[in-house]
């Protein structure tokens, strides 16, 4: 490849941050969010493999769905609790190595799972390997290639970047249920750890760890707000995660986000993607039926999440929390009047809708956690607020079977999480206007 001297940043980055200069239509953030992308869609489609594979390793090795599950729940959580670690490996050794590093851990335990023949390799492979190389590129490497690269666009790239989780198990997820049913499992699990091991590649080649590397300015970036500086952080990785969260906590906003999201993943993950099948083969519907309605929510998914990047960049984050929490809680009130043997037109209308405020959370949390604690900090705040979505979707995902085991339905789960979700929205709008009244100091790494 043929290198050039870059000039200057200053010549190189233009300071109108609007947007329209030909120069900042070619600047390199848009190959590094495209790789991004790719990546994101890949560890999504890597982590939905195992829910695929329940059947037929129960099949062909007679263990239970409660101890198959087990990996799979160590995979979600892994998932959550990763991600401000890998956040704070990102800034003391650059996007590139941790993301290639993650990406050899999926393939590994990808690959390795043809070969077991006890329960606790699967635990090892698919929960703690893959666990760990997913939760790696979860939603805080999202917040770190936002915060790097981009001053202007910021929240429409977190939208795209944020969507391609439902890309990733859109694509994938019917062609590995495909293959495990007319191949067996095991070329499923070889077609994801190729699929890793094909990334890297592309990582290593395109993949940059900061604008300054090239010589660059982020995108749109000005005197005024020139984005996050290019050095890297000294000590111990988990030090500085622990540190930032310890700071943090500090922070009655820390509070109020982390609330909010907890309350964002039991009332998808934990309530909607888990046991919306079962209450609607409850009132009659067939699972394939329900499943497919799933499906639709994952296409507007898409849309709603790059929607709600849009106007993050044009509206107060707050605000649209705010707006986001209220229309998830009305949804779910009215969801157990909506269940019937047959798709009505007020079902499509809750699909659609709750389809479209999904994850549309996403792109305004991640912008409060770098305009309150910082662009340096923001990204490791926005994992530990990530994880606990991950924790309150394994909460909701419990509880709400707890309930239907109890009372015999899941209409008392519907109308809680209804209650939640305006708990959130006065969580988010309790949030306070001025970023830097909640902005946490620098943490010291702890050695």
């Amino acid at each position: 490849m043929t290198t050039t001297t870059p000039p200057s940043p200053a010549s190189r980055q233009p300071d109108d941050p609007s947007g329209d200069s030909s120069a900042e239509r070619l600047h390199w953030a848009w190959v590094v969010a495209g790789v991004a992308f790719v990546t994101l869609v890949g560890a999504a489609a890597f982590r939905s493999v195992p829910g695929v594979l329940i059947e037929p390793l129960h099949e062909e090795f007679g263990w239970s769905h409660g101890l198959i599950g087990s990996a799979v729940s160590l995979n979600l959580m892994l998932f959550g609790l990763m991600s401000p670690f890998a956040a704070a490996l990102m800034d003391r050794f650059g996007v590139r190595p941790v993301v290639t590093f993650a990406l050899a851990l999926v393939a590994t335990g990808s690959g390795l799972t043809v070969f077991m023949t006890e329960p606790w390799q699967l635990i090892l492979c698919w929960g703690l390997l893959v666990g760990l190389g997913t939760g790696s590129m979860s939603m805080a490497f999202v917040a770190t290639i936002t915060s790097r690269w981009f001053v202007a666009r910021r929240g429409l790239v977190s939208g795209i970047l944020t969507a391609g989780n439902a890309t990733g198990q859109l694509v994938f997820l019917p062609l590995v249920a495909w293959l495990a049913t007319h191949h067996g499992w095991r070329t499923a699990a070889l077609l994801a750890a190729a699929a890793a091991l094909s990334v890297i590649p592309l990582v290593l080649l395109l993949l940059r760890n900061h604008p300054a590397d090239m010589g660059l300015r982020a995108l749109g970036a000005t005197d005024a707000d020139p984005g996050p500086p290019p050095h890297q952080h000294v000590g111990s990785s988990a030090g500085r995660a622990l540190g930032v969260l310890r700071d943090a906590a500090r922070s009655r906003t820390f509070w109020l986000l982390a609330g909010g999201f907890a309350i964002c993943g039991m009332t998808t993950n934990g309530l909607i993607a888990t046991h919306f099948v079962p209450a609607a083969h409850d009132h009659g519907m067939p699972a394939t039926t329900a499943a497919s309605l799933l499906a639709v929510v994952g296409i507007f998914d898409v849309v709603g999440t790059i929607a709600s990047g849009w106007l993050t960049d044009k509206w107060d984050p707050r605000l649209l929390l705010v707006g986001y929490y209220a229309l998830r809680g009305v949804g779910l009130m009215t969801l157990p009047t909506l269940m019937s043997p047959h798709v009505e037109p007020s079902m499509w209308v809750f699909i659609i809708v709750y389809g479209l405020d999904w994850v549309a959370t996403v792109p305004p949390t991640v912008a409060l956690c770098r305009d309150r604690f910082g662009a340096a900090t923001g990204p490791i705040v926005f994992g530990w607020v990530f994880a606990s979505h991950q924790v309150g979707a394994a909460v909701a995902a419990t509880g709400a079977g707890v309930v239907r085991d109890v009372t015999g339905g899941y209409d008392p789960a519907f109308y809680a999480a209804a209650g939640l979700c305006a708990v959130a929205a006065v969580m988010s709008y309790a949030i306070r206007r001025t970023p830097q009244s909640a902005r946490a100091p620098e943490p010291t790494a702890v050695m």
